[in-house]
């Protein structure tokens, strides 16, 4: 008889858990980041599992190459573009695996100067090289000869092992003035077609204009900002990937 009030109590406790936790999330009595007792993580439903096509293939290795947009500048380890990049693909079955060589604060002078040596040290052969830079040329100011020839330079590295690229591209910001604008953002389609490369025309499309994307600073993406720009870009990544062998 003991023992069944006690089953009986516990039923009640959990149940009152139950009901107490979304009551106290609305009235705000859960603080935000506050350690939840043991309790309420044992009553708690678990998260519904979501469908995802299954891995299947050959690995795809992925480089991304680039500098703080790539490398997820004040954001978490995993929600980085290359790290949701990765999750997306193989959520929609593709087993790819992107290969994070982004270093914050590059110039396309930077990144000139560690394309090989990265491609020298590669476990093996990527599969697709997603090159995003300029950026940083941007904010220094650095003449769009220089970013162009910067770029190429970095293009033919890629190309001369016969590895496709994804060409990210960047636009400069009507206050660098006309002239400067019109001939910086043609370098991106401009080597794109002579490299025969795949190109997104502006990366940041989905979230230039949206300041709930973006960081207080408006130059780098919140995480969320991360998964509108995965969103937008994961077609343009599955269709540069070559075919399998």
């Amino acid at each position: 008889m003991q023992e069944l009030k006690g089953d009986r109590g516990n039923e009640m406790y959990r149940l009152s858990v139950r009901l107490f936790l979304p009551f106290a999330a609305m009235t705000g009595l859960v603080a935000c980041g506050a350690e939840a007792p043991a309790e309420d993580f044992a009553a708690a439903e678990p998260p519904p599992i979501e469908e995802v096509l299954p891995v299947i293939g050959p690995e795809r290795r992925i480089l991304a190459f680039g500098d703080s947009l790539f490398a997820g500048y004040n954001l978490a380890e995993h929600e980085g573009y290359p790290e949701k990049l990765q999750a997306s693909l193989r959520g929609r079955g593709i087993n790819a695996r992107v290969v994070d060589a982004a270093v914050s604060g590059d110039t396309t002078a930077a990144g000139r100067q560690r394309i090989a040596f990265v491609l020298d040290n590669l476990e093996q052969q990527p599969d697709l090289a997603l090159v995003e830079l300029g950026g940083n040329d941007l904010l220094r100011g650095i003449t769009p000869e220089q970013t162009r020839e910067n770029l190429e330079a970095i293009l033919q590295e890629v190309t001369s092992r016969d590895i496709p690229v994804l060409l990210m591209g960047m636009r400069a910001p009507p206050n660098m003035g006309i002239e400067y604008q019109e001939e910086f953002d043609g370098i991106y389609p401009d080597l794109a077609a002579e490299y025969d490369a795949a190109l997104v025309p502006f990366f940041l499309e989905p979230v230039y204009d949206k300041p709930e994307l973006m960081l207080p600073d408006r130059i780098h993406p919140t995480a969320e900002g991360i998964e509108e720009i995965v969103l937008a870009t994961i077609g343009s990544v599955t269709a540069a990937l070559p075919e399998e062998d």
